[in-house]
């Protein structure tokens, strides 16, 4: 079998191959081809994911929610992640290309339902970039307040977070791969020392506060388990290295399942150790501006502190590296297909990255950020409200693509009857959140986000019918 999907109004045909089991695209889109290894695209995904900054910024917010129910939330978290990771893998066992889970959607679904994945992804990383950089200058200022016992501008903070990101991306997609790697390794290591530490010094007994659920609620659970997705958010932004990764279809959907599994742990292992510390001490995390340093503190070890501080502000510098790159690709596909302008489908000769794409996205995502801390948001407000906007695109997404799985394996002949419950599962799992993020109405600036989505999301699919380019949502080969 064999389909194409239109050609750009360049000289760049976008016609692609049947592919084998093992074997990606015919179409590199202008893409350096097989230069990332399998633990650089993997880094992919873990940076954009931002795993540090969940135990510092997001853990606090589920428990300002859920209480000592927080460990919980984060179990059914990664429940729910891991069944849209089985779906989001079996699409990239058999497709690699740059546009992640556009690409997968465009596989089966309808044109117009394609199209609002692709928009609800691009919204997504640029979002969570922008919640990023917001994070990057409140740390930023904590530490130049402790070292020169003066404030920063802001603003000039997230300028230059977001120049040097978008500088970085567009030269090299290896130089940032491996960059993002060794910065996540040397943060993680940092938090797992100072848990271990906490639980030590604790001893082996269990905290039956938390094991009972003392003091929580339903309603409560349930509004943490909708934060608590947001930690995982970007976990499968791998799939758009699929251009670049060597032997993507093996890779891919091992970094996809291997990133929501250890950060499942990680964020699980992470949110009961905090909420004991605090239950010991006798504080609420949920109201905490420096949680890691109170535990810190607790565990005897108070330079670890200034070091997970450290480690947040560098893991924030390549959450925006890896939002940027993953971004990018999607719009480069984007406008390889009509949904954007197609200035945005080329790519720099030398370099081999979507250069104009880097820099349109790169400008999104510092945009709010700048006008937010030009009015004097605070980098914890900025880092929650756009991280809770980019929930709306990801689950969006995820609910769409898990949902459509199973007439794409009918269409690949690979069906099997037992493929409809996780994509089911998964689907439900993504819808239940969204009604989580809906009901009750948010209070305060949250309650406007789902407005603000669902203008961006008519914008966008305005475009696309305007354009007349509903031949974008032929299938994909890969």
């Amino acid at each position: 079998m064999h389909n194409s999907i239109p050609s750009d109004s360049g000289n760049n045909p976008v016609t692609t191959a049947p592919a084998g089991p093992d074997e990606p695209p015919s179409s590199g889109y202008g893409l350096r081809r097989n230069v990332l290894s399998p633990m650089e695209t993997l880094a992919q995904s873990v940076s954009t994911m931002a795993p540090t900054t969940t135990p510092a910024a997001t853990i606090p917010l589920v428990c300002a929610l859920a209480g000592n129910a927080t460990w919980l939330a984060y179990v059914l978290a990664t429940i729910a992640v891991l069944l849209v990771a089985w779906c989001i893998g079996r699409y990239a066992s058999y497709s690699a290309s740059p546009g992640s889970l556009y690409t997968y959607a465009a596989m089966t679904l309808p044109p117009w339902l394609a199209a609002t994945v692709a928009w609800s992804l691009l919204l997504a990383y640029v979002a969570t970039g922008s919640s990023v950089i917001g994070g990057f200058y409140f740390y930023a200022g904590l530490l130049i307040q402790h070292g020169a016992g003066r404030a920063a501008a802001a603003v000039a903070l997230a300028t230059l977070v977001t120049g040097v990101s978008v500088w970085i991306a567009y030269r090299d997609v290896k130089i940032s791969a491996r960059l993002m790697l060794w910065v996540e390794a040397a943060s993680l290591l940092v938090i797992v020392s100072l848990v271990t530490l906490l639980l030590v010094r604790h001893g082996m007994q269990w905290d039956w506060a938390q094991l009972r659920l003392r003091g929580s609620t339903g309603s409560g659970l349930r509004l943490g388990l909708v934060m608590a997705l947001f930690s995982f958010c970007g976990f499968e932004s791998a799939t758009t290295m699929g251009s670049e990764a060597r032997n993507p279809l093996r890779t891919i959907p091992r970094a996809v399942m291997l990133t929501a599994i250890l950060g499942g742990v990680f964020f699980t292992i992470c949110a009961y150790a905090e909420v004991l510390g605090f239950n010991t001490v006798g504080q609420d995390l949920g109201t905490s501006q420096a949680p890691m340093h109170v535990l810190a503190n607790l565990s005897g070890v108070p330079v670890f502190g200034i070091l997970i501080d450290v480690g947040a502000l560098v893991s924030l510098f390549a959450g925006t590296l890896g939002c940027v790159t993953a971004a990018a690709r999607v719009l480069l596909l984007m406008a390889h297909h009509g949904l954007a302008h197609s200035s945005l489908s080329s790519t720099h000769v030398r370099n081999e990255t979507p250069g104009a794409a880097v820099m349109v996205t790169g400008l999104a995502a510092l945009l709010p950020v700048a006008v937010l801390a030009g009015r004097g948001a605070s980098g914890l407000d900025v880092y929650g409200w756009l991280g809770s906007l980019a929930t709306y695109g990801f689950i969006v997404a995820y609910a769409l693509v898990c949902i459509a799985l199973p007439r794409h394996l009918r269409q690949r002949g690979v069906f099997h009857p037992s493929a409809v419950i996780i994509p089911a599962l998964a689907g439900a799992a993504m819808l239940l959140a969204l009604v989580g993020n809906l009901y009750p109405v948010p209070e305060g600036n949250y309650g406007k986000l789902p407005y603000i989505y669902l203008a961006y999301l008519a914008a966008g699919l305005l475009w696309y019918f305007l354009q007349g380019r509903r031949s974008q949502g032929t299938s994909f080969q890969g």
